[in-house]
This record gives structure tokens, C-alpha cells and sequence, in this order.
């Protein structure tokens, strides 16, 4: 039986102390310099769609994503490793939203040239996904759109310092309304949406196609959708088509649990994915076991080949 609520480690969406949030450099920088850029070797080439690893940094490191390849050709067995995650956090002596990363999340970052560039020089891409922490603030409920376009600002501005290849979406816990905030409206999202792609035209945006954000996108004649490179299913062992306005090769119908999700199902929704003609598929909770047999179940559907895991 498929399970329909995700089981993420909540710790690491949980809100930290103010002092914590002090500490670990809650919001992030603006008129960020860039990180310097990696030397990526090119991945070796594979057919298929396009594969995600979220990785809950509080248990488990990003380096976990590196450690697959193709057993026929050599190639990555993951293309994209997600950093899960950092928060959208409410300041309610301002009363606006910044960007909060907990001790785990702001580890990894600031020590990327260890744990991020040995992917990208890989050829994976990292991008930070950026979740709700049951303070109110949300993506969807921006109270105008020169606060969408600050947010969005730090989120682009912490890509650049850090040399990260993207932002991903997460409207989960935001709990809307709570210190005084406002319910979702229609306008917010497209405006963050929006300033967000003008701030990192090259980077990736994607969208956990969940919450009151996934379901508001458009305003005023302008429809975001085209603005993201992929959209996945949240719902773990299922099938769940992401209702946004993209072609099949940027979407993820499939996502699993790697470990809990059997590997019946992991090998049969790949297989679905080929068939069908969709271009991505998602991942979770990769951790520092050999999880070989688990990514094979579904390598071998998508690229023709088990995944080999060197430590």
C-alpha cells in the first residue's frame, strides 16, 4: 500500500532558537561575490531521464549523491542532489520573511569546496531547497511584490556565494496565519517566481509540486510555470502526474523513498516513467549506506544498467 504522507526527518525544518538562528547566519548575505566556479569534468555520457537525490543533511551527507555511478559506462547514477533543507523563517520584529539555514545546512555550505564542488566537479548539479518552518512566512502569502523580490533576492544571492546551481520549492509547514501573517494570496508567488529568474537566468528552479504555492501560478496574465526546469510528485511510492504547465521531459510522475519505498515499486514506477515518455525521476533520503540495489532497481529501467557503489 502506498503511503501518501512523506516521512522527511522533520528536524530539519524545525525552527532553531533565535539565538541558533544568530549563530548560523540566519539570513543571507546580499550583494553576495560569487563562490568560486568549479572545474567540473564532464559526466560521462548516459541516456535517460534525469535523476534527483533529496538529501536530509541533519543525518546524511551530500557526498552520498557521488558514490553511484553506471556499472556499463561509468556515468553518474544521480544528475541532480538536493541540499534539504533550508527554511523560509518570519521576523516579527520586522515582520517580513528571510532565509534560515540550521547548524547542518549552514555546515555544508560553508564548506562547499568539501561537500558540493567534488559533485559539480562530478558533473551533479546542487541545489538548495528551501522549506516552510511553521512560522508563518510561506511562498504564497508575500504581501506585495517588492517583499517577494527581497526574498528573492537572498535565496539568489546565496546561490551565488556559495556557487550552488539552483533553488528548489518546498510550500510544506509554512503554517499560514501564524505571528499575525497573512493567508495565501494569488500574487505571490508569480512575483517571487518571477524576480527569482530574472536574479539566476542559467540556474535551475524546481518545484515540489506541493501547498497553497504550487496551485498559484499565474497573476496578472503572467504564468510562471515556464519559469522552472522541473516540477516532482511529493508523494513517496506513488505515481502522481505534477499539475504545472511543462513538457513530460521536465516532470517527475515517480518519486520514492530509497530504503522504504520496495524495490517492486521503485522498478516498476521507473519503468512507468520510460513508457510514458516523462524526463525526470525523484528520489529521497539517500543516506550513507550502500544503497546499491535500491538505486539499481531503478537505473536499470531508466539507463539499461545496475549502479555501482564505491565508498
Amino acid at each position: 500500500m502506498f503511503t501518501l504522507v512523506r516521512s522527511r526527518v522533520r528536524t530539519a525544518a524545525l525552527a532553531l532558537s533565535a539565538v541558533a538562528a544568530l549563530a548560523f547566519g540566519a539570513t543571507a548575505t546580499t550583494g553576495a561575490t560569487a563562490a568560486p566556479a568549479p572545474a567540473p569534468t564532464p559526466a560521462l555520457a548516459k541516456q535517460g531521464p534525469t535523476s534527483v537525490a533529496y538529501v536530509e543533511v541533519n543525518n546524511n551527507s551530500m557526498l552520498n549523491v557521488g558514490k553511484y555511478t553506471l556499472a556499463n559506462g561509468g556515468g553518474n547514477a544521480f544528475d541532480v542532489a538536493v541540499i534539504f533543507a533550508a527554511n523560509i523563517n518570519y521576523d516579527t520584529t520586522k515582520k517580513q520573511a528571510y532565509l534560515h539555514f540550521n547548524e547542518n545546512v549552514q555546515r555544508v555550505l560553508d564548506n562547499a569546496e568539501t561537500q558540493i564542488r567534488p559533485l559539480q566537479q562530478k558533473g551533479i548539479k546542487v541545489v538548495l531547497s528551501v522549506l516552510g518552518n511553521h512560522q508563518g512566512a510561506g511562498f504564497a502569502n508575500f504581501p506585495s511584490q517588492q517583499a517577494a523580490s527581497a526574498f528573492a533576492k537572498e535565496m539568489s544571492d546565496t546561490v551565488t556565494k556559495y556557487g550552488l546551481d539552483g533553488i528548489d520549492f518546498d510550500d510544506e509547514y509554512a503554517e499560514y496565519g501564524n505571528n499575525g501573517t497573512g493567508q495565501p494570496n494569488a500574487s505571490s508567488f508569480v512575483h517571487l517566481v518571477t524576480a527569482l529568474r530574472a536574479n539566476m537566468p542559467g540556474k535551475i528552479i524546481s518545484l515540489y509540486n506541493i501547498g497553497p504555492a504550487a496551485s498559484r501560478l499565474s497573476y496578472g496574465g503572467v504564468d510562471v510555470s515556464s519559469k522552472f526546469d522541473y516540477a516532482w510528485n511529493p508523494y513517496y511510492g506513488t505515481w502522481q502526474v505534477p499539475g504545472i504547465a511543462l513538457p513530460k521531459s521536465k516532470k517527475s510522475p515517480a518519486a520514492v523513498e530509497i530504503g522504504r519505498t520496495s524495490q517492486s515499486t521503485v522498478t516498476s514506477l521507473a519503468r512507468r516513467t520510460v513508457s510514458e515518455g516523462y524526463g525526470v525521476y525523484l528520489t529521497y533520503n539517500l543516506d550513507g549506506a550502500d544503497r546499491s540495489a535500491d538505486v539499481s532497481a531503478f537505473t536499470r529501467e531508466l539507463y539499461g544498467s545496475d549502479a555501482v557503489y564505491k565508498p
